[in-house]
């Protein structure tokens, strides 16, 4: 076969729906600080992901107060099941192992089922499929979804895991009901496509009496990806690399009904990764480093964020 041959013969998988969706609470989260409901390289899954991520925080309210280090470690079941051609739903069930370590030494570990989180999307918009074969293809395509749902107060929440640190969200759930808010934007040309979203999580009291800010969440990415075919099994293969930036903002904490101190604030990310199918496989890596960020008061830093992901495409 020639490679100009099988070139055109695999164009036709060119177009697949490439999407980014995206998070929930920082540390405590269902979804694990901005690394998403679901994949760009594929639709519909069930698979697991791992979530990493490094801060440091104030042990103390002083200027003087030492930093301790704190790892926050997410094992996650997720899936995006298609209910109907224009309806899907997103499940995400975290277990947490979080710990960090105090400067005299000591460390404090804590792990457990995390926040479930249950959300339905609707698109508004799809691509145009116009035939089969390369040349009945539309090069320029576009996607609009929306979505709702909810977050269960599935993962414990300890008053007593904050005391000491600045750092509210280490923590294996917030004990609260949250209503989530998704939309996704995506458009592409040929095998080139660029995601954007917003997304706005409300947060309720738990029984703790401790309140967590709403959270918006925004971003961009820009990915290309490389499409060939196992010439011997016909087995698509991608490799997908991904450029982009997502930020958040949180709102004030609150206490008893009163503000919490230096509980709001706001991140930028720069975010690499790479993702690839292969037939009904899929897998990824993705790395979010800080470009800019204000959160506690400048009491709290985020170090890094890393993803791996392996799912099954429904």
């Amino acid at each position: 076969m020639k490679a100009e041959t099988l070139k055109d013969s695999t164009a036709v998988f060119s177009n697949f729906n490439f999407e980014y969706d995206d998070c929930d609470v920082c540390g405590c989260g269902s979804s694990g600080g901005s690394m998403g409901y679901g994949t760009i390289g594929n639709g519909d899954f069930v698979g697991l992901r791992y979530i990493h991520q490094q801060y440091k925080s104030k042990d103390g309210i002083y200027n003087n107060s030492p930093w301790i280090d704190e790892n926050f470690n997410t094992l996650q079941a997720w899936a995006r099941i298609p209910v109907t051609a224009k309806i899907k739903v997103n499940v995400i069930v975290p277990y947490h192992f979080h710990n960090r370590e105090f400067n005299d030494g000591s460390t404090q570990d804590i792990n457990g089922l995390g926040d479930i989180s249950v959300l339905g999307f609707y698109k508004l918009i799809s691509p145009k499929l116009d035939g089969f074969l390369p040349e009945q293809q539309t090069k320029f395509k576009h996607n609009l979804e929306i979505g709702a749902g909810v977050k269960l107060p599935t993962g414990e929440y300890k008053r007593s895991n904050n005391e000491g640190s600045v750092n509210p969200s280490f923590q294996v759930g917030t004990g609260s009901w949250d209503i989530l808010f998704a939309s996704n934007y995506s458009v592409s040309y040929n095998n080139w496509g660029l995601g954007a979203l917003a997304n706005y999580t409300i947060k309720t009291e738990n029984e703790k009496k401790y309140h967590f800010g709403d959270q918006f969440t925004y971003g961009i990415n820009l990915y290309r990806s490389f499409i060939t075919m196992n010439a011997k099994t016909f087995t698509p293969i991608s490799i997908t690399p991904i450029l982009g930036l997502s930020g958040e903002v949180f709102g004030e904490n609150k206490s008893y009904g009163l503000p919490v101190k230096d509980t709001k604030g706001d991140i930028l990310f720069s975010r690499i990764g790479v993702e690839s199918n292969y037939g009904k496989i899929s897998g990824g890596v993705n790395l979010m480093l800080p470009v800019s960020q204000n959160l506690n008061a400048g009491n709290v830093e985020a170090k890094m964020r890393l993803g791996i992901h392996l799912n099954f495409v429904l």
